[in-house]
């Protein structure tokens, strides 16, 4: 009996832990945005990136800043994975997080790398860090309530099994689709030159008001203990792909002016 006490004990810790570091827009999200990212960077921002990366694509390098949570010598970057600030509001006027926030993360990374004397080691770093921080922006519930942590404290079942909100819209979505991230960023949209340019516009902090926009509706498209299914999907699933290309066109706008 007691050490089936212990064997539990042991199961929900190591349940709470994924939970805790459940990655966001899930590695197919990620991957995906990464991807199509290619697509719209210069041939010197390419060049230099492939030298930066020893030839390793965006695709591949944007689960990073999941991956170094392992780790607890990162601890210290926990919060550059989000924003919060009370909606209606300006982020200017908001009160910050001493540890910083996915806004300054991003400002942080872009300076870093234009940084003559910055190390490459660190160059690495922060370019797998904002690779997968433009990303995490637009996933809206990063820049949602931090009542219910993004999303996360609503709990809801998606095909019968346990989630919450943020992970729906993180992963369960997505993989719900069932397409890989190569399957998803060349089956994208077509876009138009304009297009492109009116999505590439602003600055990250207009993309952030973008974001917190549509954390709204989707706040108000499920409450606590909703079953979500095939119809949920249907009416929101063209939203994610959308917040998928739309940032992977402007991750490729900030390194193009990097590297360019």
């Amino acid at each position: 009996m007691k050490q089936l006490i212990i064997l539990l004990v042991i199961t929900s810790m190591f349940q709470q832990n994924i939970a805790a570091n459940a990655p966001e827009w899930g590695v197919t999200g990620h991957r995906t945005i990464g991807e199509i990212a290619e697509k719209h960077l210069s041939k010197k921002a390419k060049k230099q990136l492939e030298h930066l990366l020893q030839g390793q694509g965006l695709a591949i390098v944007s689960t990073f800043g999941d991956e170094i949570k392992s780790d607890d010598k990162y601890d210290k970057y926990y919060t550059w994975h989000f924003v919060n600030f009370p909606f209606d509001t300006k982020y200017e006027n908001s009160e910050k997080d001493k540890n910083g926030d996915i806004v300054m993360g991003i400002e942080q990374c872009v300076k870093i790398l234009k940084d003559p004397s910055a190390s490459q080691e660190d160059k690495v770093f922060y370019l797998k860090f904002l690779v997968h921080l433009v990303g995490d922006l637009h996933q809206p519930l990063h820049v949602g309530r931090s009542e219910d942590k993004g999303g996360n404290d609503i709990k809801v079942l998606w095909h019968y099994k346990k989630s919450n909100l943020h992970r729906v819209w993180d992963s369960d979505m997505i993989e719900f689709y069932n397409m890989s991230y190569t399957e998803l960023s060349s089956n994208a949209k077509t876009l138009s030159n304009a297009q492109i340019e009116s999505i590439a516009a602003g600055t990250v902090l207009d993309w952030t008001y973008e974001s917190q926009a549509l954390a709204k509706k989707v706040y108000a498209s499920a409450k606590q203990d909703d079953k979500l299914s095939y119809d949920y999907s249907y009416k929101h699933f063209d939203l994610v792909r959308s917040q998928l290309q739309k940032s992977g066109i402007r991750l490729a706008k900030i390194l193009n002016e990097v590297f360019g």
